[in-house]
C-alpha cells in the first residue's frame, strides 16, 4: 500500500504567509503540518509516499528531503496548476501503479491518527473508504450520505440543502478502481476534476464505497485561527525537556521544551511552550500555548497563545496574544518621542492594535 499526500494549492486563506511558503510548512508545536501528516502515514506501516507539490515545491523538498528521516521514501510529483483532487490522482498514477493507497490532504491535522480507518479498509477493501466527520455547516464541504450499513449512497460537493452532516475531511482510501473513475469524469463547472465526482462514479457503477466517522480532533489548517487552535492542542501533549540553557533568574512552570542551543535569561515561561534551538528569550514572559521557532530573539516582551516562526525578532512589545509571526519578521518599539506606529505590511495581512 502507498500514500498520496496533496501539498500543492495556493493557500489563499493563509496569506500573506502562503505567498512565500507552502501552507503545509506552517509549524504546529514547532513541527510542520506536513510532518504531522507524514507521521500519521508512517504509523500505518506505509513507506512509499508520493507528495503532490506546486510552485513552492522546492521548499517542501528542502524541509522533508527524501523522507528517510521519518523512515519513508518520498517521491515528489509536480502539479503545474491546481486542477482538482482527482487530477492529482491522475498525475500520480505512474507512481501508484496497481497498489491500494491512502490519499491525504497535506494541510489536515488529525492528531488521533487514522489507524482504525486503515484497518477497516484493509479488511473490507471497498473500492473507496472515506473519512467523515460531523460538522455544523455541511454546505462548506463535500458531504457523504450513508445507508444503515454505513455504505455511501451519494457524495455531494458543497450542497445547498445537505441531507447529511457528515463531511469529507481529506483522508480517502482507494483501490486501483479509482483510476478508471478518474478517467471517466469530466471537469466541473469550476474547471477541476473533483474527487467527489470520481467517488460518485464508483457508486453509480456498482462499486462498494464505505465510510468511517472520525470522532477525534480535526482541523483544516487553512486559516490563522485554526493554526493557533491546533498549536494549543498539540502543545497540551508535550513533556518538559530542557536541553538548552536556563539561568538562575528564570522560572519555567508547566510543560516547557527548551531545545538545544536555546537560552532563557531573566524570563518566565508558563507552559505549555516550545522554544526552538538557537533562540534567545531575555527579560520576557512567554505564556501558555506559544511556540517559538529556531534562531529567534525575544527581548523585553510578553507573548502568549502565539506562533513565532524561525528567525523572528520581537523587542519591547508588552502584550502579544493570538499572533502568528512570520519567518524573519521584526517587531519592536520605535525611538523615544515617536507618536505614531510604523508598519511595513504585506498583502492580506491582518493587524489588531490595542485601544
Amino acid at each position: 500500500m502507498k500514500a498520496l499526500v496533496l501539498s500543492g494549492g495556493s493557500g489563499t486563506r493563509l496569506r500573506p504567509f502562503s505567498y512565500s511558503m507552502p501552507k503545509q510548512l506552517i509549524p504546529i508545536a514547532n513541527k510542520p503540518v506536513l510532518e504531522h501528516v507524514l507521521e500519521n502515514i508512517r504509523d500505518l506501516g506505509i513507506v512509499d509516499v508520493g507528495v503532490i507539490v506546486g510552485d513552492l515545491g522546492p521548499q517542501i523538498a528542502e524541509v522533508m528531503g527524501d523522507g528517510s528521516r521519518l523512515g519513508l521514501r518520498i517521491a515528489y510529483i509536480q502539479q503545474s496548476e491546481p486542477l482538482g483532487l482527482a487530477h492529482c490522482v491522475r498525475l500520480a498514477q505512474p507512481f501508484l501503479g496497481a497498489d491500494d493507497f491512502v490519499m491525504y490532504l497535506g494541510d489536515n491535522m488529525l492528531p488521533d491518527g487514522i489507524a482504525d480507518m486503515d484497518r477497516t479498509f484493509r479488511t473490507e477493501r471497498s473500492a473507496a473508504h472515506l473519512a467523515v466527520h460531523k460538522v455544523p455547516d455541511p454546505r462548506m464541504f463535500g458531504v457523504a450520505e450513508l445507508d444503515d450499513a454505513r455504505r455511501v449512497r451519494r457524495v455531494v460537493e458543497k450542497p445547498r440543502q445537505p441531507l447529511s452532516d457528515l463531511a469529507l475531511i481529506g483522508v480517502y482510501f482507494f483501490t486501483p478502481a479509482i483510476h478508471r473513475a478518474v478517467d471517466a469524469i469530466t471537469p466541473s463547472t469550476r474547471g477541476e476534476l473533483e474527487i467527489t465526482d470520481a467517488i460518485q462514479w464508483l457508486i453509480s457503477n456498482g462499486h462498494d464505497v464505505t465510510a468511517s466517522e472520525y470522532t477525534g480532533y480535526w482541523k483544516d489548517t487553512g486559516r490563522t485561527d485554526d493554526v493557533l487552535d491546533c498549536n494549543r492542542r498539540q502543545l497540551e501533549q508535550i513533556r518538559s525537556d530542557t536541553a538548552g540553557e536556563v539561568d538562575a533568574a528564570s522560572v519555567l512552570a508547566g510543560q516547557v521544551i527548551v531545545e538545544a542551543g536555546a537560552r532563557v535569561i531573566r524570563s518566565r515561561v508558563d507552559g505549555p511552550v516550545v522554544i526552538g534551538a538557537g533562540t534567545v528569550i531575555e527579560d520576557s514572559h512567554i505564556g501558555p500555548g506559544t511556540s517559538i521557532g529556531r534562531e529567534c530573539a525575544v527581548h523585553d516582551t510578553v507573548v502568549t497563545d502565539s506562533i513565532v516562526l524561525d528567525g523572528a525578532s520581537i523587542r519591547g512589545v508588552p502584550g502579544l496574544r493570538g499572533s502568528l509571526i512570520g519567518r524573519g519578521a521584526t517587531i519592536g518599539v520605535g525611538r523615544p518621542g515617536d507618536t505614531h506606529h510604523r508598519l511595513v505590511v504585506g498583502d492580506h495581512t491582518r493587524i489588531v492594535v490595542a485601544a
